[in-house]
Protein backbone atom coordinates (compact mmCIF):
# COMPACT_ATOMS: atom_id res chain seq x y z
CA UNK A 1 0.00 0.00 0.00
CA UNK A 2 0.88 3.19 -0.73
CA UNK A 3 1.51 6.07 1.98
CA UNK A 4 0.24 8.83 0.19
CA UNK A 5 -2.64 10.42 1.24
CA UNK A 6 -6.09 9.97 -0.45
CA UNK A 7 -6.42 13.96 -1.22
CA UNK A 8 -2.96 14.54 -2.19
CA UNK A 9 -3.20 12.63 -5.90
CA UNK A 10 -0.92 13.68 -8.31
CA UNK A 11 -1.91 15.84 -10.85
CA UNK A 12 -2.77 14.31 -14.36
CA UNK A 13 -1.40 15.34 -17.90
CA UNK A 14 -4.77 16.89 -18.58
CA UNK A 15 -5.17 18.75 -15.17
CA UNK A 16 -1.45 20.34 -16.11
CA UNK A 17 -2.62 20.89 -20.00
CA UNK A 18 -5.64 22.50 -18.75
CA UNK A 19 -3.75 24.87 -16.46
CA UNK A 20 -0.84 25.77 -19.13
CA UNK A 21 -3.70 25.64 -22.35
CA UNK A 22 -4.47 29.61 -21.64
CA UNK A 23 -1.32 30.44 -21.49
CA UNK A 24 -0.18 28.98 -24.77
CA UNK A 25 -3.22 30.30 -26.82
CA UNK A 26 -2.88 33.62 -25.73
CA UNK A 27 1.07 33.68 -25.68
CA UNK A 28 1.41 34.07 -29.85
CA UNK A 29 -1.39 37.20 -29.27
CA UNK A 30 0.93 38.41 -26.60
CA UNK A 31 4.18 38.39 -28.58
CA UNK A 32 2.71 39.99 -31.56
CA UNK A 33 1.26 42.73 -29.68
CA UNK A 34 4.52 43.42 -27.60
CA UNK A 35 6.59 43.21 -30.95
CA UNK A 36 4.12 45.07 -33.08
CA UNK A 37 2.73 47.77 -31.14
CA UNK A 38 4.85 48.58 -28.08
CA UNK A 39 8.03 47.59 -29.93
CA UNK A 40 7.51 49.79 -33.05
CA UNK A 41 6.66 52.36 -29.92
CA UNK A 42 9.95 51.88 -28.50
CA UNK A 43 11.78 52.16 -32.65
CA UNK A 44 9.65 55.34 -33.10
CA UNK A 45 10.93 56.84 -29.62
CA UNK A 46 14.61 56.01 -30.86
CA UNK A 47 14.40 56.81 -34.32
CA UNK A 48 13.13 60.71 -33.07
CA UNK A 49 16.43 61.29 -31.73
CA UNK A 50 18.54 60.65 -34.91
CA UNK A 51 18.53 62.59 -38.33
CA UNK A 52 16.33 60.35 -40.08
CA UNK A 53 15.16 61.03 -43.45
CA UNK A 54 14.40 59.07 -46.50
CA UNK A 55 15.53 55.81 -44.58
CA UNK A 56 16.18 55.47 -40.88
CA UNK A 57 19.35 56.02 -39.30
CA UNK A 58 20.53 54.98 -36.09
CA UNK A 59 22.93 57.52 -34.90
CA UNK A 60 21.84 59.74 -32.14
CA UNK A 61 21.58 63.27 -32.94
CA UNK A 62 19.68 64.45 -29.44
CA UNK A 63 16.70 66.33 -29.97
CA UNK A 64 17.55 68.16 -33.11
CA UNK A 65 14.41 66.65 -34.73
CA UNK A 66 12.26 68.18 -31.37
CA UNK A 67 13.41 71.61 -31.92
CA UNK A 68 13.48 71.90 -35.61
CA UNK A 69 9.21 70.80 -35.14
CA UNK A 70 8.59 73.17 -32.07
CA UNK A 71 10.01 75.85 -34.41
CA UNK A 72 8.12 74.85 -37.34
CA UNK A 73 5.28 77.24 -37.97
CA UNK A 74 2.89 74.10 -39.69
CA UNK A 75 3.23 72.09 -36.20
CA UNK A 76 2.18 74.88 -34.35
CA UNK A 77 -0.73 75.58 -36.78
CA UNK A 78 -1.39 71.66 -36.45
CA UNK A 79 -1.03 71.37 -32.65
CA UNK A 80 -3.47 74.78 -32.26
CA UNK A 81 -6.13 73.39 -34.43
CA UNK A 82 -6.57 69.58 -32.33
CA UNK A 83 -6.58 72.31 -29.12
CA UNK A 84 -9.67 73.79 -31.19
CA UNK A 85 -10.59 70.96 -32.68
CA UNK A 86 -10.57 68.52 -29.56
CA UNK A 87 -12.23 71.48 -26.89
CA UNK A 88 -15.46 71.59 -29.47
CA UNK A 89 -15.72 68.03 -30.43
CA UNK A 90 -15.20 66.50 -27.02
CA UNK A 91 -17.69 69.20 -25.05
CA UNK A 92 -20.49 69.68 -28.42
CA UNK A 93 -20.69 65.55 -28.26
CA UNK A 94 -20.74 65.41 -24.34
CA UNK A 95 -23.29 67.72 -24.48
CA UNK A 96 -25.68 66.78 -27.41
CA UNK A 97 -25.08 62.85 -26.55
CA UNK A 98 -26.39 63.64 -23.16
CA UNK A 99 -29.75 65.91 -24.22
CA UNK A 100 -30.29 62.87 -26.68
CA UNK A 101 -30.29 60.33 -24.48
CA UNK A 102 -32.59 62.49 -21.86
CA UNK A 103 -34.68 62.65 -25.00
CA UNK A 104 -35.12 59.18 -25.50
CA UNK A 105 -35.25 58.36 -21.81
CA UNK A 106 -38.59 59.75 -22.07
CA UNK A 107 -39.73 56.36 -23.75
CA UNK A 108 -41.52 58.22 -26.40
CA UNK A 109 -43.42 56.11 -29.28
CA UNK A 110 -40.92 56.61 -32.05
CA UNK A 111 -37.92 55.66 -29.64
CA UNK A 112 -36.62 52.76 -31.83
CA UNK A 113 -36.62 54.69 -35.37
CA UNK A 114 -34.81 58.38 -33.70
CA UNK A 115 -32.65 55.94 -32.17
CA UNK A 116 -31.49 54.14 -35.34
CA UNK A 117 -31.04 57.37 -37.21
CA UNK A 118 -29.05 58.88 -34.08
CA UNK A 119 -26.82 56.25 -34.12
CA UNK A 120 -26.43 55.66 -37.78
CA UNK A 121 -23.68 58.01 -38.54
CA UNK A 122 -21.07 55.87 -36.22
CA UNK A 123 -21.66 52.98 -38.82
CA UNK A 124 -19.94 55.22 -41.49
CA UNK A 125 -16.45 55.18 -41.77
CA UNK A 126 -15.17 58.57 -41.13
CA UNK A 127 -13.81 59.21 -45.25
CA UNK A 128 -17.69 58.56 -46.09
CA UNK A 129 -18.38 61.34 -43.69
CA UNK A 130 -15.94 63.80 -44.61
CA UNK A 131 -16.92 63.07 -48.52
CA UNK A 132 -20.72 63.66 -47.61
CA UNK A 133 -20.06 67.20 -45.53
CA UNK A 134 -17.32 67.90 -47.98
CA UNK A 135 -20.47 67.90 -51.14
CA UNK A 136 -22.63 69.58 -48.35
CA UNK A 137 -20.30 72.53 -47.68
CA UNK A 138 -19.01 73.03 -50.90
CA UNK A 139 -20.20 76.69 -51.40
CA UNK A 140 -21.11 75.70 -55.28
CA UNK A 141 -23.12 72.91 -55.11
CA UNK A 142 -24.19 72.21 -51.17
CA UNK A 143 -25.78 74.26 -48.54
CA UNK A 144 -24.74 77.94 -49.66
CA UNK A 145 -26.02 76.87 -53.31
CA UNK A 146 -29.41 75.67 -52.09
CA UNK A 147 -30.11 78.80 -49.37
CA UNK A 148 -29.42 80.92 -52.29
CA UNK A 149 -31.15 79.22 -54.90
CA UNK A 150 -34.27 79.75 -52.34
CA UNK A 151 -33.69 83.37 -52.99
CA UNK A 152 -31.37 84.61 -49.78
CA UNK A 153 -28.71 85.55 -52.11
CA UNK A 154 -26.20 86.96 -49.92
CA UNK A 155 -26.09 84.06 -47.70
CA UNK A 156 -22.53 82.92 -47.30
CA UNK A 157 -21.47 79.54 -45.71
CA UNK A 158 -18.06 79.36 -47.20
CA UNK A 159 -16.09 77.89 -44.39
CA UNK A 160 -14.54 75.11 -46.15
CA UNK A 161 -12.51 77.62 -48.21
CA UNK A 162 -12.13 80.29 -45.35
CA UNK A 163 -8.61 79.15 -43.83
CA UNK A 164 -9.95 80.53 -40.25
CA UNK A 165 -13.06 78.56 -40.01
CA UNK A 166 -12.12 75.25 -41.90
CA UNK A 167 -10.99 73.58 -38.67
CA UNK A 168 -14.87 74.36 -37.38
CA UNK A 169 -16.02 72.30 -40.81
CA UNK A 170 -13.89 69.11 -39.63
CA UNK A 171 -15.97 70.35 -35.79
CA UNK A 172 -19.14 69.96 -37.34
CA UNK A 173 -19.07 66.42 -39.09
CA UNK A 174 -16.93 64.96 -36.56
CA UNK A 175 -20.01 66.19 -33.98
CA UNK A 176 -22.46 65.03 -36.19
CA UNK A 177 -20.47 61.50 -36.34
CA UNK A 178 -19.85 61.04 -32.65
CA UNK A 179 -23.16 62.05 -31.17
CA UNK A 180 -25.04 59.33 -31.13
CA UNK A 181 -22.40 57.34 -30.29
CA UNK A 182 -22.06 59.48 -26.53
CA UNK A 183 -25.82 59.14 -26.97
CA UNK A 184 -25.86 55.35 -26.60
CA UNK A 185 -23.32 55.10 -23.48
CA UNK A 186 -25.02 57.65 -21.71
CA UNK A 187 -28.53 56.17 -22.17
CA UNK A 188 -27.41 52.48 -21.44
CA UNK A 189 -26.72 54.25 -18.04
CA UNK A 190 -30.07 55.95 -17.47
CA UNK A 191 -31.69 53.19 -18.00
CA UNK A 192 -29.12 50.70 -15.23
CA UNK A 193 -30.74 53.21 -12.90
CA UNK A 194 -32.56 52.16 -10.04
CA UNK A 195 -36.34 52.74 -11.23
CA UNK A 196 -37.03 53.16 -7.28
CA UNK A 197 -34.88 56.08 -6.56
CA UNK A 198 -36.97 57.91 -9.12
CA UNK A 199 -39.86 57.10 -8.25
CA UNK A 200 -39.20 58.01 -4.74
CA UNK A 201 -37.80 61.46 -6.17
CA UNK A 202 -41.48 61.82 -7.83
CA UNK A 203 -42.91 60.66 -4.62
CA UNK A 204 -41.18 63.66 -2.69
CA UNK A 205 -42.51 66.07 -5.19
CA UNK A 206 -39.27 67.02 -7.33
CA UNK A 207 -39.95 67.82 -10.78
CA UNK A 208 -38.65 65.95 -14.07
CA UNK A 209 -35.87 68.63 -14.46
CA UNK A 210 -34.68 68.09 -11.17
CA UNK A 211 -34.67 64.48 -10.87
CA UNK A 212 -31.98 64.71 -13.97
CA UNK A 213 -29.78 67.33 -12.94
CA UNK A 214 -29.66 66.61 -9.65
CA UNK A 215 -30.00 62.63 -9.26
CA UNK A 216 -29.52 60.56 -12.68
CA UNK A 217 -26.77 62.81 -14.07
CA UNK A 218 -24.73 63.39 -10.85
CA UNK A 219 -25.34 59.86 -10.78
CA UNK A 220 -23.29 59.18 -14.52
CA UNK A 221 -19.94 60.65 -13.23
CA UNK A 222 -18.27 57.15 -14.87
CA UNK A 223 -19.77 57.88 -17.87
CA UNK A 224 -18.90 61.30 -18.31
CA UNK A 225 -15.16 60.32 -18.34
CA UNK A 226 -15.12 57.51 -20.08
CA UNK A 227 -16.93 59.69 -22.66
CA UNK A 228 -14.26 61.75 -22.59
CA UNK A 229 -11.33 59.35 -22.66
CA UNK A 230 -13.10 57.72 -25.65
CA UNK A 231 -13.62 61.27 -27.55
CA UNK A 232 -10.44 62.85 -26.80
CA UNK A 233 -8.02 60.01 -27.80
CA UNK A 234 -10.38 59.41 -31.50
CA UNK A 235 -9.79 63.85 -31.71
CA UNK A 236 -6.20 63.19 -31.53
CA UNK A 237 -5.62 60.27 -33.93
CA UNK A 238 -7.86 62.08 -35.71
CA UNK A 239 -6.37 61.82 -39.87
CA UNK A 240 -8.66 60.37 -42.51
CA UNK A 241 -12.03 62.88 -41.82
CA UNK A 242 -9.32 65.59 -42.08
CA UNK A 243 -7.87 63.88 -45.69
CA UNK A 244 -11.62 63.46 -47.11
CA UNK A 245 -13.11 66.81 -46.34
CA UNK A 246 -10.57 69.40 -46.44
CA UNK A 247 -7.17 67.76 -47.47
CA UNK A 248 -6.03 69.86 -44.34
CA UNK A 249 -6.26 72.52 -46.27
CA UNK A 250 -7.03 75.86 -47.42
CA UNK A 251 -2.53 75.23 -47.57
CA UNK A 252 -2.45 73.92 -44.06
CA UNK A 253 -5.21 75.65 -42.35
CA UNK A 254 -6.88 72.39 -40.87
CA UNK A 255 -3.89 70.20 -40.53
CA UNK A 256 -4.06 67.92 -37.39
CA UNK A 257 -0.92 66.62 -35.94
CA UNK A 258 -1.85 63.06 -37.03
CA UNK A 259 -1.67 64.58 -40.59
CA UNK A 260 1.42 66.43 -40.26
CA UNK A 261 3.11 63.41 -38.91
CA UNK A 262 1.76 61.56 -42.22
CA UNK A 263 3.00 64.67 -44.78
CA UNK A 264 6.66 64.81 -42.85
CA UNK A 265 6.98 60.73 -42.70
CA UNK A 266 5.79 59.71 -45.85
CA UNK A 267 5.68 62.43 -48.59
CA UNK A 268 8.59 64.62 -47.28
CA UNK A 269 10.97 61.86 -46.38
CA UNK A 270 11.24 63.85 -43.13
CA UNK A 271 11.36 60.50 -41.16
CA UNK A 272 13.02 61.80 -37.76
CA UNK A 273 10.57 64.84 -37.74
CA UNK A 274 7.53 62.53 -38.14
CA UNK A 275 8.95 60.29 -35.28
CA UNK A 276 9.03 63.50 -33.24
CA UNK A 277 5.45 64.31 -34.12
CA UNK A 278 4.35 60.94 -33.15
CA UNK A 279 6.23 60.43 -29.67
CA UNK A 280 4.69 64.21 -29.05
CA UNK A 281 1.25 62.83 -29.94
CA UNK A 282 1.55 59.95 -27.56
CA UNK A 283 2.59 62.37 -24.82
CA UNK A 284 -0.64 64.05 -25.36
CA UNK A 285 -2.54 60.65 -25.26
CA UNK A 286 -0.66 59.93 -21.98
CA UNK A 287 -1.30 62.96 -20.37
CA UNK A 288 -4.82 61.79 -20.43
CA UNK A 289 -5.21 57.92 -20.36
CA UNK A 290 -2.91 58.10 -17.41
CA UNK A 291 -4.60 60.27 -14.69
CA UNK A 292 -7.75 58.15 -16.18
CA UNK A 293 -6.04 54.75 -14.85
CA UNK A 294 -4.78 56.32 -12.01
CA UNK A 295 -8.19 57.38 -10.95
CA UNK A 296 -9.76 54.28 -11.98
CA UNK A 297 -7.50 51.74 -10.07
CA UNK A 298 -7.18 54.34 -6.82
CA UNK A 299 -10.73 53.94 -6.95
CA UNK A 300 -10.89 50.04 -6.97
CA UNK A 301 -8.22 49.98 -4.26
CA UNK A 302 -10.54 52.04 -2.15
CA UNK A 303 -13.50 50.36 -2.79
Amino acid sequence: MSDRPAGNKRPSVLDRLSTVLPQLVVAPSFLLILFFVYGFIIWTGYISFTNSRMLPSYELEGFRQYLRLFAMDRWDVAFNNLLIFGGFYISLSIVIGCLLAVLLDQRIRVEGTLRTIYLYPMAVSFIVTGTAWKWMLNPSLGIESYIRGLGWESFRFDWIVDKDMAIYVVVIAAVWQASGFVMALFLSALRSVDQEIIKAAYLDGASTTRIYLGILLPSLRPVFLSAFVILAHLAIKSFDLVVALTGGGPGYASTLPANFMYEMTFRRNQIGLGAASAVMMLLTVAAIMVPYLYSELRGKRHG
